[in-house]
């Protein structure tokens, strides 16, 4: 029983040449190629029964990588997909792997550990061996507890997000302003921002403060 496999690539030389090297993989077979993730979700309508594996770029046209792996997994969740990237910083990662990714391969990943990755992550779901994506996985856990507030932080927040100044907020908030400081300083972490300016602005993205 060969393992079916998907490409989703927005450059055909590469959605090529990758299709022949892992069509060439004994034991692997290519039963979808796409070159957005529009036209991927098109394709796998059309086959008897979805890929076991899905190679999915991360920058494409029309539908992203993200967007697309999400949309792919509400439509066949038993569906492994897979990232493919050029870039290894660490929001790209974070934002794949919470679309709901089981690794993420570099694109200059040489094809013997290409080969071994596809073959474990088809049989664990995961793709144990390889160090960076252990990383990954510290990176998605350290993001999901960045998102964590407590419920003073989430006061400070909220009392920050309005135009009172920081020695306002501890006389409302009924501590000294070095305790302010350090819950801006905390907040500063957990949103990966640099200003008051950017806290409010990640907050309101995240969800987290309305106004």
């Amino acid at each position: 029983m060969k393992i079916n496999i998907g490409i989703a690539d927005d450059h055909q030389l590469f959605l090529k040449s990758l299709s022949l090297l892992v069509g060439g993989f004994a034991g692997f077979q290519i039963v979808a190629e796409a070159m957005n993730g529009k036209e991927l979700l098109e394709k796998l309508a059309q086959l008897p029964s979805p890929p076991d594996i899905l190679l999915v770029d991360v920058n494409m046209p029309v539908m992203d990588g993200a967007s697309t792996t999400a949309a792919v997994l509400k439509l066949y969740p038993t569906v492994k997909v897979v990232a493919l990237s050029m870039k290894d910083n660490d929001a790209t990662i974070i934002e794949m792997l919470k679309a709901g990714c089981c690794a993420y391969l570099l694109k200059d990943i040489h094809p013997t550990e290409l080969e071994k990755a596809l073959t474990e992550i088809h049989s664990t779901g995961q793709y144990y061996n390889d160090a960076s994506n252990v990383n990954y996985r510290r990176l998605l856990l350290q993001s999901e507890q960045k998102q964590t507030l407590t419920e003073r932080e989430r006061e400070f927040l909220h009392l920050a997000c309005s135009d009172l100044t920081y020695k306002a907020i501890a006389a409302k908030m009924n501590v000294t302003e070095r305790t302010v400081d350090g819950y801006r300083e905390i907040l500063f972490n957990k949103l990966n921002v640099q200003s008051r300016t950017g806290m409010v602005l990640e907050a309101l993205r995240r969800q987290l403060v309305s106004l």
